[in-house]
Parts: C-alpha cells; structure tokens; sequence
C-alpha cells in the first residue's frame, strides 16, 4: 500500500526508520531488528540507503524493505539518494523496487563527500523526485528542514526549494530531526503558507548518549532549547539516567505534536527496538484516537 492511501486514514501516522547493518556485517542481522519493530505494529519502516548515500551493496536497502514488507508484513519505504546515482544506477534500484513490490521512496539528495566527486544525473532531490514520477508507480516522500537544510542561505528559500519538491512529485515529506516543537510548528506554517498541503511527519530522534547527539548536531545543525541541553548537561556522565530522560523527553515531544494535530511521527529509532518498545509503549494509544 502506499503512503499517501494511509493518510486517507483521517488518524497521525506512527513509522520507524532503520538502517542497513554495518558493511562488513551480512544483511541477515537486521532480521532480529525487524522482527522486534514490527511487533510494536508501525504504520509504515523507512530503511536509509547508506552513510552519505555511499553503500558497497546498493541493493542492501532493497533486500531490507523487500524483509518488512514480506517478513514483517508491514509497508516499507526504502530511501534513494542520487548525489552518488547515475540515471543508469536509479534506472536498475526503481526497476528492481518495482519487481519486489516497494512502492514507497524517500528522494534525497544525498551528503555531499569532500573526496568524492558527485554525479551529475541529478543534481537535488527534486531532481530525482521529476524522474521518478516520470517513471511511475511510487509514491514519493521528500525531506524537510524545520530549521532550514544547512545549504540554504535562509528559511524562505528553503521553503521555495520544498516547494519545488512537492511540485516534483513528492506527496509526504519527512522532517529532520527537531528537540524545540515550536520550530517544527513555525516550520508547519511556513510551509501552509508557501501553498504546501501535504502530510508532513515530524521527524523525532530519541537521546542515548551525548556523543550521539552532537554528532547529529554536527551534521543537521539542530538547536538545542535550554531545557534539554540543561538536561544533557545533568546526565552526560550517567548513561542510564541519560538514555531515560532522552526518552521521557521524546515522548513528551510527541504527546504535543499529537495533540496539536501532526499529520505523523517518524521515529529514528537507531536499530534499537528496545528504545523503540519503551516510546511506543508510553504513546501508542494516541495513535489510535484519531484526528
């Protein structure tokens, strides 16, 4: 089923995003992953592509939302990055998703690599969200930055380029991780303003270590509101005390999205089903009440 039927549902969705094992690992260890997720009964499972779109299997993402949809009988949306993508490697992965029966994909553009030199096919999600749709037969995911992608020189523009990605065929949008609600909601009016009326799913990452966090700091420029970075600075030596505020912290996050009326929540759930089970224990309910 795609995506965009689920939203028809008139409730918030709930998914999980996963990625595939190391690449020295076989594909077979995220069998015990899969199996745990999905018994906690997620609308939908995102697999990522690879570190930076780079991945020595290129069809490891495949095998993977090829496992949900067949082992765990629930939908999966496989993630496509064309920065490292010729039109030749899309061409193979859309046919072969095709074949398998993934009928959802998050277009991304992909990390730029300081020592890799990018392809040239597609040179922005949007890009590849066209061709794509060209082709037909998916339904289309994009990402969204409710505090801006850190290429773009404002938030305005940001919300022009999202704007094109929509146009392009994207008909649900995934955030970037976010731990202050109100810019998400800013964000939200932002793009309903801009004439962007698409689910949006908020992107939620829960804490479990302080290295963890500043590397995705780093790498998606999130902000951190007084609150939780007094909270990192109380628990940083206490990896257990940590990883429960993270988590009471990340429920908090989505019983106000929830109640505020988010279309989804996308959960990061960082291959840990027991982070995941402790989460959806504590909000599952509020999945199922509706609009």
């Amino acid at each position: 089923m795609k995506i965009s039927s689920l939203f028809e549902q008139g409730r918030p969705l709930y998914s999980f995003e996963i990625f595939p094992p190391k690449r020295t690992a076989p594909v077979e260890t995220i069998y015990h992953t899969l199996e745990q997720l999905d018994g906690l009964h997620p609308d939908f499972i995102s697999v990522t592509f690879g570190a930076a779109g780079i991945i020595t299997d290129k069809h490891n993402p495949l095998e993977i939302a090829t496992m949900i949809k067949e082992r765990c009988h629930t939908e999966a949306m496989m993630h496509l990055t064309c920065i490292n993508s010729s039109r030749a490697d899309i061409d193979e992965i859309s046919a072969d998703a095709q074949q398998r029966g993934i009928e959802n994909i998050l277009v991304l553009r992909g990390d730029r690599m300081p020592d890799i030199a990018p392809r040239t096919d597609f040179r922005y999600a949007e890009d590849l969200a066209a061709y794509l749709s060209r082709r037909g037969g998916f339904c289309l995911s994009g990402a969204c930055y409710p505090e801006g992608h850190l290429d773009s020189p404002d938030l305005q523009s940001d919300i022009g380029y999202l704007r094109r990605k929509v146009d392009a065929g994207c008909s649900h949008l995934v955030s970037q991780l976010f731990f202050d609600n109100r810019f998400f909601y800013d964000f939200l009016d932002r793009a309903r303003g801009a004439g962007i009326a698409v689910p949006i799913s908020a992107g939620i990452m829960p804490v479990t270590s302080k290295s963890q966090i500043e590397k995705m700091i780093t790498l998606c420029g999130a902000s951190l509101p007084n609150k939780f970075a007094k909270m990192m600075q109380r628990y940083e030596h206490y990896p257990q005390a940590l990883m429960d505020a993270g988590v009471a912290y990340a429920i908090d996050q989505i019983i106000d999205l929830v109640a505020q009326g988010v279309d989804g929540v996308h959960l990061y759930t960082m291959n840990n089903p027991g982070l995941a089970r402790r989460i959806t224990d504590s909000v599952s309910s509020l999945f199922k009440a509706g609009k």
